[in-house]
């Protein structure tokens, strides 16, 4: 069996030769990349990014990043870009271009065509001395020294510069277009992501029963109006206002101090000044409070009016938590 220390020693040795590229590409930035993003910012048209090999794949990443952060993006395999596929580019478009040595067939192929067209070339290459390089209106290095793969041979180092080329692309495109969190909610407006983003107390609480006694109203009435809307909580009020609340924890702590509890009433044994939230506060600052006081509900308000609970439970099956 392989040593754990052995295989330990590989995945380092690889993690410490990529950071290392990826740092570098520090010191490959210049004013190219700066006049990169600024065309991408003016553009009216998409930005269609294309590749071969692992090239590709880091193509259709980059993709989903600017689509996903405000840039309309589209992906093209260079392969297939000469075969049929060059439609894909519009008039106003900007093509970039990922090849680790930017001489393979393909891409070579694909440069003349991009200029019969008109489109500005984006580069991303770790050959500054290629083809792709001397063609591009922008040409970005993501020179690697050497692939983490032990013969030099599997793009793995080569792929991540190229990867945190995009990013950094995409992340400069977002500050300089003023791309922010509620915008950011509008593209992923599915799962956990969105919801953190959009998802507030009010869309919670209308799904939830709305647990109310009034100050007067007898323990077991109490009791019976907790267990009936499953909340572990119900609001106590007097003259139409909330004046406390009355938890699983009060009836449990009620039950060891009191040996009758005949005669008692919710405003005996409730907790005054409950904490609460407003139904526009967002899920996620909802969360935070419930877990810097340790509690498991909150009540919330619509316009100084009682609204409903939202419970934790409620957090945890949105997948907030």
């Amino acid at each position: 069996m392989n040593n754990i220390q052995s295989i330990l020693s590989i995945a380092k040795r690889t993690i410490e030769t990529e950071s290392k590229a990826i740092q570098n590409l520090v010191n490959l930035l210049d004013e190219q990349f700066a006049h990169a993003v600024q065309y991408i910012l003016a553009s009216e048209g998409r930005v269609v990014v294309s590749g071969v090999g692992k090239s590709a794949i880091i193509a259709s990443k980059i993709v989903a990043t600017l689509n996903s952060t405000g840039t309309p993006a589209i992906f093209m395999h260079a392969a297939d870009a000469i075969h049929g596929d060059l439609g894909t580019i519009q008039e106003n478009d900007v093509v970039v271009c990922i090849s680790k040595s930017g001489n393979t067939p393909e891409i070579k192929a694909l440069l003349p065509l991009i200029k019969i067209g008109k489109n500005k070339l984006i580069g991303i290459t770790g050959n500054m001395d290629s083809v792709l390089a001397k063609q591009a209106d922008f040409a970005l290095s993501t020179y690697v020294e050497k692939e983490a793969c032990p013969n030099n041979l599997a793009p793995t180092t080569s792929t991540s510069a190229q990867l945190a080329m995009g990013d950094a692309l995409a992340i400069s495109l977002l500050e300089l277009r003023g791309f922010s969190s509620s915008d950011f909610a509008k593209y992923h407006p599915g799962g956990a992501l969105g919801k953190k983003l959009y998802l507030r107390v009010a869309d919670i609480v209308i799904n939830n029963q709305k647990p109310l006694v009034d100050a007067n109203s007898s323990v077991k009435k109490v009791i019976v109006e907790i267990s009936e809307k499953m909340l572990g909580v119900t609001a106590v009020m007097e003259n139409n206002a909330v004046v406390g609340i009355v938890t699983d924890g009060d009836i449990r702590r009620m039950l060891s101090k009191y040996d009758n509890i005949n005669g008692l009433t919710a405003k005996d044994i409730m907790t005054s000044n409950p904490k609460s939230v407003d139904v526009d506060t967002l899920a996620v600052k909802a969360l935070a409070i419930l877990q810097g006081k340790g509690i498991s509900q909150l009540l919330a308000f619509d316009k100084g009016q009682y609204a409903g609970v939202v419970h934790i439970h409620n957090l945890i099956n949105e997948g907030i938590l």
